[in-house]
């Protein structure tokens, strides 16, 4: 069956996501970890992995193998979100539920509050189409409130929900239905198997996929020690831009926005101005995959080009996969950055621009 070796391979006790990470790159696909022996591991993960990956699975995993509306993204995939690489403990592997070439797109988070004022849900509603107007596509964590309003708002446009749970278990139950609308736009995803009910230390693990997923972060309401604080800081950690909305100084949701703003956020109060920040990042990851990218003629220049890949990287990342010193690479990037084959991006980070003739 059809990832059946990844699912068994994702349940292997005693095999966290570095181990997982190591042991795929050593055998380089799901199904070559089975059979074969692994002496490094501890005695469960090798009893586990000597035996067929059929009699691995659970009956979640067989009955979310039969459903056709269900896929699986793995590391080794082309269509691996490329920012999501970039952060500190990335999934191997993501559950989709809904239209997988969401993906591709430029994506942005919007979260807040569970218990939002009015006002907040029509801002984030606002927010959230006028985003998606624009080409980006919406992800949150499908929960009640800020979230939820986020998804309702991008449902033309397109929006991606993040579970804490599995993709077979929508968390909470009163977004059932607005779940079930995302899918035809949108996608649902997860990097929990089947059948993974709530637990509360999930959400922060969520957390830390819609921000990585994402160019940058929105936080409409939320008060001071809040979830959506949580996703922000992460935000931040993996080197995006952050942006809040203020508020009034009575309100206890109005707290946390202007905590991030006093650490760096950036207070907006229009999507133009979101889209602004975003700037060349926004603009090359819209365009990348519809024009083509025109490449420098000279060696050292194309070296650097091929570094950046479809990814954004810093500097020093660079210099290191070139073998180049900072200061030699400083001059190539300017020199690049004039001549419109890369853009300086949010964070000291350069990414590819697209042809524009």
């Amino acid at each position: 069956m059809k990832h059946s070796a990844w699912l068994a391979l994702l349940r292997c006790p005693g095999l966290g996501p570095r181990r997982q990470r190591l042991l795929l790159e050593q055998q380089e696909s799901a199904e070559a970890c089975f059979g074969v022996r692994h002496p490094d591991l501890p005695a469960v993960s090798q009893e586990w992995l000597r035996r067929d990956p059929e009699d691995c699975l659970t009956d979640a995993d067989r009955q979310w193998l039969a459903n056709a509306e269900q896929d699986l993204c793995t590391w080794f995939d082309d269509d691996y979100p490329p920012l999501l690489r970039e952060i500190a403990d990335p999934p191997m592997a993501l559950f989709l539920r809904g239209q997988r070439a969401r993906l591709r797109d430029p994506l942005f988070a919007i979260v807040g509050s569970r218990n939002p004022t009015p006002v907040g849900n029509a801002t984030a509603r606002a927010f959230a189409e006028e985003l998606g107007k624009n080409g980006l596509v919406i992800v949150s964590g499908l929960a009640i409130g800020i979230d939820a309003a986020a998804h309702q708002g991008a449902l033309h446009s397109g929006t991606i929900g993040v579970l804490g749970t599995g993709t077979d278990l929508i968390y909470p139950r009163e977004n059932l239905d607005l779940a079930r609308a995302i899918l035809p736009t949108g996608l649902i995803i997860s990097e929990q198997p089947p059948g993974t009910r709530v637990h509360r230390g999930l959400f922060p693990r969520r957390n830390r996929l819609i921000s990585g997923l994402c160019l940058g972060t929105l936080v409409v309401e939320a008060a001071e020690n809040s979830g959506s604080l949580i996703t922000a800081r992460l935000a931040m950690e993996q080197g995006r831009e952050v942006f809040a909305i203020p508020g009034s100084i009575h309100s206890p949701l109005a707290r946390g926005p202007h905590r991030l703003i006093r650490d760096g956020a950036k207070l907006v109060e229009t999507a133009q101005d979101i889209l602004e920040e975003l700037g060349p990042l926004f603009a090359a990851s819209q365009s990348a995959t519809v024009r083509e990218l025109r490449q420098p003629e000279d060696e050292t220049e194309r070296q650097v080009w091929a570094a950046l890949g479809q990814e954004t990287l810093s500097s020093e990342e660079i210099a290191s996969r070139c073998g180049l010193t900072l200061p030699a690479l400083s001059s190539i990037l300017l020199h690049m950055e004039i001549q419109g084959y890369i853009a300086s991006c949010p964070g000291g980070r350069f990414c590819r621009l697209p042809n524009t003739n």
